[in-house]
C-alpha cells in the first residue's frame, strides 16, 4: 500500500492544500467577520489598544484560565519593566475531566484569590475561550472549546460571576478585565516589539487549542463595535473556527465525535488536543485496510485514545509509553508507518498555521519595512514542543510573506498569558 498516496486522498498530505488559495479564503472570512456578515471567524473587538504605558510597582491579581490548567497569582512590573510574580497557585482547569457547575468553577477562583484580597484592586483575567468582550471589560462566554464542560456558564458574563462569588465572601471593591489568551499574548509582546521598532503586533497560540489576535488599523475600524477612536483596535480573530477549507473523511469523523461537532473546524486540524486522536483515527483506518501487521492492526483497533505526547515522543526518538507504542505487538514497520502518518499531520498543521499567521500580518497592513517588522509573539506547547512543527511553520511563512514583501519577527515571551493579563489589568481604563 502506498501510504503517501493514501494520505493525500485523505486530505492529510500537505500538497492537498493550496496555501495561496487558503490565504485568500482566510482573508475573505476576516473581512466578512469585521463587516458583521456571516463568517466562520468571529473577529471580536477586544476593547484594548497597544498605546498605553504600563505602570510600575502597582500590584494586580492575575487569573489564567487555559486549556489544561488554571493559574492564579499576583503580578507587578518593576522599574525596569520586568514582571514579578507572587502568591502563585495552579489548579486543573475545572470541567475538563467531567461536567461541573458554575458555582464549582468560581469556588476554585475565589479560594485562590481570598488569601490575596488585600493586595489588589484590579484583576486581569485571561480567559482562553470564545467570549464577546463587553464595554465594561467583562466577557460573555460564547461556547466552550478544548472539551471543557461547564454548560451553565455559556452565555454568561464571566467577570460578573467572579465578582459575585467574591462578594459572597465579603470581598468588595474589586474590578476585573477579561481578555482572551491570544490578546494577552499580543500585549505581552509589546515590550520586546517596541525595543526593535515593531510596526504592529500579533499574538498567536498553538497549544491545547489555537487562536490569533492582531491590531486592525484599516478602513474597517470605524465599523467595529467598541471602536476606541484611536485608529487601532485589537481583534480576537477566533481563528480556530475557520471553516472554509477542505477536510478528509477522517477529519469529518473526528469532528462528529467531538464535544462540539461542526464548530472550531480549523482547531481540530492543528491543535494539540486533537493531533493524537487524528493519528489514531488514521492508524485504525490503515489497520482496517491491512497496512499494519496482524498484531499491530489488532492492537491499534482496540486502542481508545492516543495522546499527542506519546506519538510525538516516538517520532522524535524520545522514547514513549512502553505499554502503548512500544508494545511488542507493533513491528518496526508498524512504527515507521506511525511516524509517516504523524509527520504528515504535522506538515499539514504547519502549512495551515502559516496561512493563519500570514493572514493576520496582511490584515494588519504593516510589516512593509525590514526595519519595522510585525512583532509576532507565539505561545503554546504544541507549537514549540511538537517535532519539527515550529521550523516547518517558519519555512512556510517565509514563502508566503517574502512573495508579498512583508517582514516579521517572531518572539517568545515566558508566561505570556500572565504577562498580558497583568498589562490589561493595569492599563485598561476602569
Amino acid at each position: 500500500m502506498n501510504i503517501s498516496a493514501w494520505l493525500k486522498e485523505q486530505m492529510i498530505a500537505t500538497e492537498a492544500y493550496d496555501a495561496d488559495a487558503l490565504l485568500a479564503s482566510f482573508l475573505g472570512e476576516m473581512e466578512k467577520g469585521l463587516a458583521g456578515e456571516a463568517s466562520s471567524l468571529a473577529m471580536i473587538p477586544a476593547y484594548v489598544g497597544t498605546d498605553r504605558k504600563v505602570p510600575s510597582e502597582t500590584s494586580v491579581a492575575v487569573i489564567d484560565a487555559g486549556g489544561t490548567n488554571l493559574r492564579i497569582c499576583m503580578a507587578r512590573f518593576d522599574a525596569q519593566g520586568e514582571i514579578q510574580l507572587s502568591g502563585f497557585s495552579k489548579h486543573p482547569m475545572p470541567g475538563r475531566d467531567h461536567e461541573q457547575t458554575a458555582r464549582e468553577f468560581y469556588a476554585v477562583l475565589a479560594d485562590a484569590l481570598e488569601p490575596l484580597k488585600d493586595e489588589f484592586e484590579n484583576i486581569g483575567f485571561c480567559f482562553s475561550y470564545p467570549a464577546t468582550i463587553l464595554p465594561d471589560y467583562d466577557g460573555r462566554l460564547l461556547h466552550w472549546t478544548k472539551e471543557i464542560k461547564i454548560p451553565e456558564l455559556v452565555g454568561q458574563p464571566i467577570g460578573a460571576g467572579l465578582l459575585a462569588a467574591l462578594k459572597e465572601r465579603g470581598i468588595f471593591g474589586k474590578k476585573v478585565v477579561v481578555l482572551n489568551d491570544t490578546v494577552a499574548a499580543l500585549l505581552a509582546g509589546m515590550a520586546q516589539g517596541q525595543a526593535f521598532g515593531a510596526s504592529s503586533y500579533i499574538g498567536f497560540i498553538l497549544g491545547t487549542g489555537t487562536n490569533t489576535a492582531y491590531v486592525e488599523r484599516n478602513e474597517n475600524i470605524g465599523k467595529l463595535e467598541g471602536y476606541l477612536g484611536t485608529g487601532s483596535q485589537v481583534i480576537n480573530v477566533e481563528s480556530g473556527g475557520f471553516a472554509v477549507l477542505p477536510r478528509g473523511p477522517v477529519d469529518l469523523q473526528l469532528d462528529e465525535r467531538s464535544e462540539n461537532p461542526g464548530n472550531h473546524i480549523f482547531e481540530k486540524l492543528i491543535a494539540g488536543v486533537y493531533l493524537g486522536s487524528l493519528t489514531l483515527e488514521l492508524l485504525q483506518a490503515l489497520a482496517s485496510e491491512g497496512a499494519l501487521s496482524n498484531s499491530g492492526g489488532a492492537a491499534v483497533s482496540i486502542m481508545k485514545d492516543l495522546s499527542t505526547i506519546h506519538i510525538d515522543n516516538l517520532v522524535a526518538g524520545h522514547g514513549g509509553d512502553i505499554d502503548v507504542l512500544g508494545s511488542e505487538a507493533f513491528s518496526n514497520a508498524d512504527r515507521e508507518i506511525m511516524k509517516i502518518v504523524f509527520m504528515a499531520i504535522v506538515d499539514r498543521a504547519a502549512r495551515l498555521t502559516a496561512v493563519n499567521i500570514a493572514a493576520a500580518v496582511i490584515k494588519s497592513g504593516e510589516g512593509k519595512s525590514a526595519a519595522h517588522p510585525v512583532c509576532i509573539n507565539i505561545d503554546g506547547s504544541t507549537y514549540y514542543k511538537t517535532h519539527q512543527l515550529a521550523s516547518k511553520v517558519q519555512a512556510h511563512l517565509k514563502t508566503l510573506l517574502t512573495a508579498r514583501g512583508l517582514h516579521i519577527r517572531c518572539i517568545q515571551v515566558d508566561d505570556a498569558p500572565v504577562v498580558g493579563a497583568a498589562i490589561a489589568g493595569l492599563t485598561t481604563a476602569l
